[in-house]
């Protein structure tokens, strides 16, 4: 990436950020919070609050578009989403919009936790049934991207993993799901980066989904990726049933599951065995079905 994706962010101007800004909360302390995600610097900010910076140029519509539907859509929701409390304006050289939220308490969901959880399973399917529901009569440009505009970069990656996991195998995948009938209903809303890692438990069990950067209205198979990020083949059989989910969508979100987990996989796992181990496993898991 270039410098001008890249901005130097740090404590001292996060933290002059919200005290011109937003001077009420200049008495708060401001703490980084790590492990941030790809996308974001976050810092904790108070007991209640939190500070999101956008890293790149591909997170920057995420603070607004957040603002805009998060709230509308929360009350129709059976799971809790961030709580937009204000949006920052670029400053001291930092470029893009950044975001305050309410702070969720929660733990990331693992698949050690809640792979074997029908229950999880089955609130995962609530959760979309109830986006889905959600009325999309908006003017705004929120379509999502195709899995065709994603072929040569998946391809690619195929190829450059053949040693890894089995070349002909994902192709053969990768092919059936380009070839799927597309989604012939009304488009709906989907999340649109709906993976382990934006996923909040509690006591052991699902509390929130976060993060709605990707969120966008069209074909909801790209939220199947979660199936395959979380569930063991027992549980996904739940979660498909409690969706009711065709074989047309099924195989596209398969196709979903393949492509981000490939470019995940050549991105970052090199240099981190977390998402080394994430990655793989939902390659494999697409590959299992």
């Amino acid at each position: 990436m270039t410098a001008e994706t890249t901005p130097a962010i740090d404590a001292e101007l996060a933290r002059r950020l919200v005290d011109t800004q937003f001077p009420r909360w200049a008495e708060l302390p401001l703490i980084p919070f790590a492990p941030a995600g790809s996308d974001h610097v976050i810092y904790r900010l108070g007991e209640e609050l939190s500070v999101r910076l956008p890293r790149h140029s591909g997170a920057i519509k995420q603070a607004r578009k957040e603002a805009e539907w998060l709230p509308r859509l929360a009350p129709h929701l059976p799971l809790t989403v961030p709580v937009p409390v204000e949006v920052g304006e670029p400053d001291f050289g930092y470029p893009w919009p950044w975001a305050v939220s309410r702070w969720l308490d929660g733990e990331v969901a693992t698949v050690d936790a809640l792979s074997g959880s029908h229950e999880a399973a089955g609130a995962l399917a609530e959760f979309l049934t109830a986006l889905h529901r959600f009325d999309t009569d908006t003017t705004e440009d929120l379509t999502g991207g195709t899995l065709a505009a994603r072929d040569t970069a998946t391809r690619s990656a195929i190829a450059q993993t053949g040693e890894t996991f089995d070349a002909e195998a994902m192709s053969e995948l990768w092919d059936a799901a380009l070839a799927a009938p597309g989604w012939d209903r009304p488009p709906v809303w989907f999340h649109g980066d709906f993976h382990t890692g934006n996923l909040l438990t509690t006591g052991g069990r699902l509390s929130a989904v976060i993060d709605f950067g990707e969120l966008g209205i069209g074909d909801p198979a790209c939220d199947l990726i979660i199936a395959f990020t979380l569930m063991s083949a027992e549980t996904r059989a739940t979660f498909r049933a409690a969706l009711d989910v065709d074989d047309a969508t099924w195989n596209r979100g398969r196709g979903w599951a393949l492509a981000t987990g490939l470019n995940a996989y050549l991105s970052y796992a090199a240099v981190n065995p977390r998402v080394a181990a994430q990655t793989a496993r939902q390659i494999t898991q697409a590959l299992v079905g």
